[in-house]
This record gives structure tokens, C-alpha cells and sequence, in this order.
């Protein structure tokens, strides 16, 4: 038994030895082949890249090691360069791409190449090229003669790779962290972005006879991925920070998904106000699973279009707060509207329906007056806008953005709103109207009471409904409210101390002689006001329709104009009675010391 065991042994060590020599051949000559073939390999790569291009773009690099035995290779420090003659000569001939790129790495490895299939088939099969930390520039010069071109070459590739290989494919090309710049020359002075850290997996590139002409091709590739996680920026004036986390893109499918997208400040709430000097606005938004679908990438890549079919956030917020105990800024703030931003975006963008589901939005200011911070908030608001766009052909056709959303205010209140957007008006057009249902008034004391000097003790709103036309001066509608057992409180300042306090004998005046309890009244009578807002020019659009609002609201509870400042005329007469009878005990105190 041992003795057969030491034969099977001896076997095969002889096996193994064979087995290691013939792998230290076969090693040893694929080094031979590597070295006495790289001259040959360098001039076929490099006459590969002019022939496959049309002689727009040349390849440079240091060296080349190839392992025929493993069917791998590998280039160093490759640049990849667009010549701007040949290019110059395309222009004229109208067959210039929109787009020429510039790369540059240090490594590129190439992986199962299957060298026999060069010689014997006239084939050149690669499993990967990887392109490890490359930095690549894209510059994008929009051309009339590309206008209606597919995503496909000018003239096939093939006709230039034929009298030496009948096919060239790679299963998959990536390129990992990328460094990408994008330089837009379609304006007199050229703009730069970048974004880092992105990878990008192009599937399947094909160069054979039918591959330029196939409809399920984009630029001879199956499909396009394109990835980038926890990506951060901070904006050009350092007061926000953007962020992006888990983007994901499909050129077959045309989804982009995002797992979050925010928009960061830098600063507190009442910090940020102090560091830029003014009273201005602070936004934090943080949205959350944000897909586009039906997203057009030959349209993007050839004149950084977006369009996009449809797009969903599902949940999130929008924050807004202004510190008005700052000095305003004074500038006239003309052309701020949403929709007015909107054109000013220099990329063309066109989103057919854009979908809103639980996201929640809320605006707060800080007042001087009252020195407290008043809130209004919008939860779970759902909806939909039609025709997000700033494409002037998409105007043409259609020159309104329509949002219609619901929510609730306060989260109590169930409203729904209807806007209308004028995307081609130049004084900001628009208009909206809705209705509010079935809302307890004392939760509007934390707008109210800060801002209002209001303190709402008793109301139902049952229903209030608008409709209001507007543009950038002004505002003008008719307000609809019904309530019942309205009763309100009248504040003030407490000067040196950080709360407002109760004008109790005027509050009671208010009621029983201004203020309407009911709405109808017993009789069945019903007011309704009419509205007539003239803006501030320095106001924000949220503040706008805020006020507008409230505007109609005062008239018809009973506080107009006239009433206000009625009630104001008393109360500082009777502050001007107490004063002089403080005054007026205070000399009759010191009458009294003297004698």
C-alpha cells in the first residue's frame, strides 16, 4: 500500500514539473512574441485609432506590455488627441461632430483580446478596456448641419478599418473616476464645469459592416451607464452647498435616478442673513428618489439638451426663511419668478410632466417687530406641472407651465391650487386659484402673531377660495371666505423683552365692532372682497402671494384700510393717555416728597 502510494506520488511530481515547464515556455515565449511584436502592436494601435476616426483623433503613448498567454495588455501614460486641422476640414465638408474630446491617463489596461482571432479571423474581440482615473474634456460647438443627424457616425468606421480587420468590438469600455470638464464654445467667451469622481460603462462597441447604420445602436454602442456617488459642490457665492448621491443613468432605458439631491447652506437661519450683509433669502432643500425617464442622451450629447418625458420626486422638502430685522438690499428684484428663472437657465430644458408626491414645503420670516419668526407650511404636497421648459420650439407650440397641486396647509387644511405660468411674458405673468377647506384658525397664530401682530382665539375656516391674476407689479382677484365663530386678539411689542402681549380692551372693541364672527352671517348674508395687491418691487414671489392673500383675508373678516388704521388711531391714543397719566403720577409723587 505505501509503496503504491509513493508511485502515484513520484507520477505526479513528473506531471506537475511537465505542467510548470511548459507553463515557463509558454510564459517565456509570450514575453518573446510581447517584445519582438510591440513596434508591430504600437504602429497597429495607432493606425487603428487615425483609421477608425477619419485621422480626427491620434494616440500617444510611452509603452505597451502585452501577455499573449492571458490574452492581456496594458498602455502607459495615453493621451488621446483631437486634431484641430482635421477637424477644421471637417467643419467645412458640414461633417464635424458637435463634440471633440481630450484624454488623458496613466494607465489603459486592455483585457482579453484574443490575439490568434487577429491573425487567423481578421478580428479584433476585446473582453474590457479600462481606463483607470482618466481626465477627460469634452468641448461642445453646436453646428446647424448636425441639426437632424441620428446618433450614428457620419460615414461608417468600417470603411476605414476594411483592408485590415473585417470587425472591431469591445464588450465593455470603463472608465473609472473620471475627471470631466465641459467647455461651452457657443458663446463669445467659452464656459467651463466640471464634475469628479464619475464612472462610466459603455457596453458592446461594434465596428463591423452593419453596425453605423443599426437604429438599436447609439454611437455603436448597445448601451451607455453612467454613475456618481456622494458628489459635493459648493455654489460660486460659498453660501450653499449641492449634493448628489447615488446617480444612476441608462442610455437604453433613457432613467436617471437620484437617491437625494440638496441644496445645503452653508449658514444658520439667522447666520446667513448676517453673512451676505441684507435681508435675503435662505433655501434648504433636500429632495429624495428623483428618477427621469424617456431622457433623449444623442440630444444631450450633441447640443446638451435635456429633455426628458417624465419626472418623479417622491418625497423631500423646500425650506424658505428671510431675516427682515436686516437692512433690505434695495434692489428691484424684476425677472425672479419661478418661471422667469426658468428661462434664464442657458441649457435647453423640456420636462413634459413633472410629478410630486409627500414633499413638504415651508416659508418663514424673522420680523423686526416683533422679533419672532413666523412660519407658514405646505405638507405633503402632491401634484403634477405640465410643460416645464425654456425651449423656445416647445413654447411655440405651447407658451404655459401649468402646476396643479394639493396639500395642507398647516398640515391640517386641504388645499388645492392651480397655477398658470406665461413662459414667454416678459412683466412675469401668471395667475392661480384654489380653495382651502376645513382648517382650525388658531393654527395660523404662528404665521399671524410674529408677522401679523394677530392672535387668532376662535375660527373655522370652512372654505376659502381664490382666483387671482398677477404679474410682476401687481395682483388683482376676488377672495371667497366662510367661517364661523371667528374671534381675534390685537398684540403688541413688550419693548426690551422677547414676547408680544395682548391689547385686551382693544382686541375686545375689535371684535364686537370690526371683526365679522360669521361668515355668512345668521342672515345668510355673505362677503366676499375684492383684491388689488400692489407688490414690492424688492419682495420674493412666495411673499407676494402671501400677502396678496392675506390682503383679501383682512377685507373680509373686516379689517380694511380704514379699519386698521382706526384701531391703530386708538391705540396710540391710548398709549399717548397712559403715558401722560404715568406722567402725571409721577409729578404728584414728587409734590409729595417735598413736602
Amino acid at each position: 500500500m505505501i509503496g503504491k502510494t509513493r508511485k502515484a506520488f513520484t507520477v505526479f511530481k513528473w506531471v506537475a514539473g511537465v505542467m510548470f515547464l511548459l507553463f515557463v515556455a509558454a510564459d517565456a515565449m509570450s514575453w518573446y512574441l510581447s517584445v519582438k511584436l510591440r513596434p508591430v502592436i504600437t504602429k497597429e494601435l495607432k493606425d487603428l485609432v487615425l483609421n477608425a476616426t477619419d485621422s480626427l483623433y491620434r494616440i500617444e503613448f510611452t509603452r505597451v506590455n502585452t501577455n499573449f498567454l492571458l490574452g492581456n495588455a496594458s498602455v502607459s501614460d495615453v493621451k488621446i488627441i483631437p486634431d484641430t486641422n482635421i477637424f477644421n476640414k471637417l467643419i467645412t465638408l458640414k461633417r464635424a461632430p458637435n463634440n471633440i474630446y481630450e484624454v488623458s491617463l496613466n494607465k489603459l489596461t486592455i483585457r482579453n483580446f484574443h490575439p490568434w482571432r487577429i491573425y487567423r479571423d481578421k478580428k479584433l474581440n476585446v473582453g474590457q478596456l479600462l481606463f483607470e482615473h482618466p481626465k477627460v474634456v469634452m468641448i461642445n460647438k453646436q453646428f446647424d448641419f448636425n441639426e437632424n443627424r441620428p446618433p450614428r457616425p457620419n460615414k461608417s468606421p468600417f470603411e476605414y478599418i476594411s483592408k485590415f480587420l473585417k470587425e472591431v468590438s469591445v464588450d465593455q469600455i470603463n472608465l473609472k473616476d473620471v475627471s470631466f470638464k465641459y467647455v461651452n464654445k457657443n458663446d463669445a467667451i467659452p464656459e467651463v464645469d466640471s464634475v469628479n469622481k464619475l464612472d462610466i460603462t459603455l457596453k458592446d462597441w461594434l465596428i463591423d459592416e452593419k453596425s453605423a447604420t443599426d437604429p438599436s445602436r447609439i454611437y455603436l454602442l448597445k448601451d451607455v451607464l453612467i454613475d456618481l456617488n456622494d458628489y459635493q459642490f459648493a455654489t460660486p457665492d460659498s453660501l450653499y452647498y449641492v449634493q448628489l448621491n447615488e446617480l444612476s443613468f441608462a442610455a437604453s432605458t433613457g432613467r436617471l435616478n437620484i437617491k437625494k439631491f440638496g441644496v445645503v447652506p452653508r449658514y444658520s437661519e439667522m447666520d446667513f442673513g448676517r453673512k451676505v450683509g441684507f435681508s435675503k433669502e435662505r433655501f434648504n432643500i433636500q429632495l429624495s428618489d428623483i428618477n427621469l425617464n424617456g431622457i433623449d442622451l444623442p440630444l444631450y450629447v450633441k447640443k446638451q439638451e435635456l429633455a426628458a418625458n417624465e419626472m418623479n420626486i417622491a418625497n423631500g422638502y423646500v425650506s424658505v426663511f428671510n431675516n427682515n430685522d436686516l437692512p433690505a438690499r434695495g434692489v428691484v428684484r424684476m425677472g425672479k419668478f419661478p418661471h422667469q428663472l426658468l428661462q434664464l437657465v442657458k441649457a435647453p430644458l423640456t420636462v413634459k410632466k413633472l410629478n410630486l408626491s409627500d414633499v413638504d414645503i415651508s416659508y418663514a420670516e424673522y420680523d423686526g417687530d416683533s422679533k419672532q419668526k413666523g412660519t407658514i407650511t405646505f405638507e405633503k404636497t402632491s401634484g403634477t406641472i405640465l410643460n416645464v421648459t425654456n425651449e423656445q420650439k416647445v413654447k411655440a407650440k405651447n407658451p404655459f407651465m401649468i402646476a396643479d397641486l394639493n396639500t395642507y396647509m398647516m398640515g391640517q387644511g386641504k388645499l388645492m391650487v392651480n397655477f398658470k405660468f406665461d413662459l414667454n411674458a416678459k412683466n412675469g405673468a401668471f395667475s392661480y386659484r384654489g380653495e382651502l377647506t376645513n382648517l382650525d384658525g388658531k393654527v395660523l397664530n404662528r404665521i399671524t402673531k410674529p408677522l401679523g401682530m394677530l392672535q387668532v382665539n376662535s375660527g373655522v375656516a370652512k372654505k376659502l377660495s381664490f382666483n387671482v391674476i398677477a404679474d410682476e407689479a401687481k395682483a388683482s382677484g376676488d377672495l371667497s371666505f366662510q367661517y364661523h365663530d371667528l374671534s381675534i386678539g390685537l398684540l403688541k411689542k413688550v419693548e426690551g423683552k422677547n414676547r408680544l402681549v395682548k391689547l385686551g380692551l382693544f382686541s375686545m372693541l375689535a371684535n364686537s365692532l370690526v371683526i365679522r364672527p360669521d361668515n355668512p352671517d345668521g342672515k345668510g348674508k355673505m362677503v366676499s372682497a375684492a383684491i388689488y395687491f400692489q407688490r414690492d418691487p424688492t419682495n420674493s414671489f412666495f411673499s407676494f402671494i402671501w400677502k396678496t392673500l392675506l390682503q383679501g383675508i383682512k377685507y373680509t373678516v373686516g379689517l380694511t384700510p380704514e379699519k386698521q388704521a382706526e384701531i391703530d388711531g386708538q391705540i396710540a391714543k391710548f398709549e399717548k393717555m397712559k403715558k401722560d397719566r404715568e406722567l402725571r403720577r409721577e409729578a404728584r409723587r414728587r409734590r409729595q416728597l417735598k413736602k
